[in-house]
């Protein structure tokens, strides 16, 4: 390891979330203290309080960089022939990732700060749904945007609840396998309803007043 005075503040931020990383990964949220991360990277904890305001600021930063992770492995999916078909990948790739990456997915929803999150993360937060709202604006033209982000999100909300109930623990093979099952059951339910759905909405005549 260099000397300290050989790291600048740019290099010890990004050398204080590798080791909180790391340590997520392999003991998980509940063993990460800013004394270990210090011990893990030679600094003081003085040293890291430097490049973060507090734990909250520190736990946000890591969690933003798993949400940029999952992020471009959802937009890296090659899309399938039908819009249909791209959302079930998207939800089958949601669910890889949180079996793959565990520890780092569950932080970014059991540790939530006490103050408002900053608006960067919020828009990363945006960026995930956005992901499957596009999709569900191209699945049903006729409906109206927020129609199409309320059925994105409650079809994700669905998918991360899945997730949530089959993988509490270090999920095996046959978990994940038997989650993918529900994912595939529960986006193509989904779909089939919603396209039924939709149409009946656009068309519905607005209340008398």
């Amino acid at each position: 390891m260099a000397r300290r005075s050989e790291h600048s503040q740019e290099q010890i931020k990004e050398m204080v979330m590798v080791a909180a990383e790391t340590i997520v990964i392999e003991e998980g949220v509940s063993a990460l203290t800013v004394r270990k991360i210090a011990m893990e990277i030679g600094y003081t904890v003085g040293s890291i309080y430097m490049v973060f305001a507090n734990m909250d600021d520190l736990f946000t930063h890591v969690k933003g960089r798993t949400l940029d992770e999952l992020a471009k492995q959802l937009t890296d999916c090659v899309p399938p022939a039908s819009v249909e078909q791209h959302i079930l990948t998207l939800a089958e790739t949601y669910l890889n990732f949180a079996a793959q990456h565990f520890n780092r997915w569950r932080m970014i929803f059991d540790i939530q700060s006490a103050e408002p999150q900053p608006e960067w993360y919020q828009q990363k937060t945006a960026q995930m749904f956005a992901i499957v709202e596009v999709l569900f604006i191209q699945l049903t033209p006729g409906s109206s945007h927020e129609q199409s982000r309320l059925a994105a999100r409650t079809l994700w909300s669905g998918v991360h609840g899945i997730c949530i109930l089959s993988l509490t623990a270090k999920p095996q093979v046959s978990d994940i396998e038997a989650s993918k099952l529900s994912v595939d059951l529960l986006v193509q339910t989904f779909i089939q309803g919603w396209k039924t759905l939709a149409p009946l909405q656009v068309n519905a005549k607005p209340p008398e007043k």
